[in-house]
């Protein structure tokens, strides 16, 4: 089951909106650094989380195949580009870019209204039992098929 908090899929790429609390932000009123990888960690998370709902057979065959697996980051490359501030709603947008042997990489970008604030490139490894494994081809052609 999905949530209106758990943004939506348009056009292949992930959008799911966050909003800037008090607890998000620095001394001076912006949000600090880190926060900004929480919020793309959900907007990861969630593209997930819908992805397996829309195809949760697809994600059974994997555990079947590959048992105890898990995507972990593996390298992020971030530009901060512009400040958020308190109350700004922002919209965190992900969307894959490629999909290898054990990874893949996405891409994101946090913005506000047109704004891009911030862009990463993430790259996420699968391992099983503490260690990369190829993605299982029920995923790989999920991951695939979102590819813009």
């Amino acid at each position: 089951m999905t949530f209106p908090l758990d943004g939506e899929i348009r056009d292949g790429r992930h959008h799911m909106q966050v909003r800037v609390y008090y607890e998000d932000t620095d001394f001076s009123g912006i949000v600090y650094h880190a926060n900004y990888l929480r919020f793309m960690e959900r907007g990861r998370t969630n593209h997930l989380r819908l992805m397996g709902a829309q195809q949760h057979g697809l994600f059974e065959q994997a555990r079947e195949e590959t048992p105890g697996f898990a995507f972990v980051v593996r390298s992020m490359q971030i530009d901060y580009l512009r400040p958020a501030r308190m109350d700004d709603v922002l919209d965190v947008v992900t969307w894959p870019i490629a999909v290898k042997g054990a990874s893949i990489t996405l891409a994101q970008e946090v913005r506000r209204g047109d704004d891009v604030l911030v862009k990463a490139q993430v790259r996420v490894a699968f391992i099983s039992e503490g260690k990369a494994q190829p993605i299982p081809k029920s995923l790989r052609m999920l991951m695939k098929a979102d590819l813009v």
